[in-house]
């Protein structure tokens, strides 16, 4: 299988790795399965799909301590990612980038991973209440100190910036701008995909022109480029889905047109092969640096999403996607 590399001295990863998010986060609380999802992870590794991404405020904690379950007996085989800066509440999400908090946080997650080292330490949220050059000074102290081998930046989400005209990364480009000064970054997280490749504009660039690694959030939208999805049907209430603007019956009905566009490409490179393995093999074409971290907590989309490392889309087929109409939301 092809190797990626995730940022100047950082492992290589597998070219599609596995978001651990939705197998205790996020995602609808009946359908959590630890087993289930622990035999995905370790299917994952199996497959090559190395990059294992998750956060200390996944569930909270429970993802780490799943992943720690597989890590004990399979750390070899895997690039670590995970993520500190924001604490979970009753009803509420906050910030916290103090740096004596950033080394407990560190601490905790390396007991819970079971291992000695985080391959990548992502920034998960800036706090609006301590300068970010002090949060980011205190996670490369980590680097220094052997817990940690590289670090990351997890984009900040900003749809809401469509009406206005400002660049939906400005930002995030701008704090990239600010922690350089401090200490490498080598890679950034962000949302890209077939129906959000906002990413494309400005942020990938960025990382492409300084050898920063890309990670690749919901690379299959939500669940949306898979197919699988009826309008309609319907979600749990602590499903995000529930509240997302392309999630209505309205919006999933008026989107398929951008699945049909995928299952025409899917149908041209065999009958086995699934607009979910288009869409990452789409994302995997967008540079080098970049890996798909698709969300997943079941063994057959695990081994599913890993068979699209394999897929080369031709010039055709990455025009016709580019042909495809923009996603529309409720906001529209």
């Amino acid at each position: 299988m092809e190797r990626r590399t995730i940022g100047a001295g950082a492992l290589a990863a597998g070219a599609v790795g596995l978001g651990c998010m939705p197998m205790s986060w996020s995602y609808g609380t009946s359908r959590q399965r630890g087993e289930a999802s622990l035999r995905a992870v370790l299917r994952a590794l199996d497959l090559g799909s190395t990059l294992l991404d998750t956060a200390d405020m996944y569930g909270p904690f429970t993802n780490e301590l799943l992943l720690g379950r597989a890590l004990k007996e399979r750390r070899p085989d895997a690039f670590v990612s995970t993520k500190v800066g924001l604490l979970v509440g009753e009803q509420h999400i906050v910030a916290n980038g103090r740096p004596g908090y950033v080394r407990r946080a560190c601490d905790a997650s390396l007991r819970r991973l079971q291992t000695d080292v985080i391959d990548l330490y992502q920034l998960h949220r800036a706090d609006p209440e301590v300068p970010v050059e002090e949060t980011w000074g205190a996670m490369a102290e980590l680097v220094r100190a052997g817990k940690v081998r590289a670090l990351g930046l997890c984009a900040v989400g900003a749809r809401g910036r469509r009406r206005s005209g400002a660049g939906m990364h400005d930002g995030t480009i701008r704090r990239l701008e600010r922690v350089q000064q401090v200490f490498p970054v080598s890679a950034v997280q962000a949302e890209l995909s077939v129906w959000s490749p906002e990413a494309l504009e400005s942020l990938l660039p960025w990382c492409a022109a300084r050898g920063v690694g890309f990670l690749a959030a919901m690379p299959l939208g939500n669940g949306f480029l898979t197919g699988t999805l009826t309008p309609g049907q319907g979600f749990e209430p602590d499903d995000l889905r529930a509240r997302h603007p392309r999630f209505t019956a309205e919006m999933m009905a008026a989107n398929q047109p951008i699945v049909a566009g995928l299952r025409r490409v899917a149908a041209r490179h065999g009958e086995q092969v699934t607009p979910a393995q288009v869409a990452l093999a789409w994302v995997l074409a967008q540079g080098r640096q970049v890996v798909p971290i698709p969300g997943t907590k079941q063994e057959r989309w695990v081994t599913e999403n890993a068979g699209a490392a394999e897929l080369r889309l031709t010039a055709r087929d990455l025009a016709e996607v580019a042909r495809l109409p923009a996603a529309r939301g409720s906001w529209d």
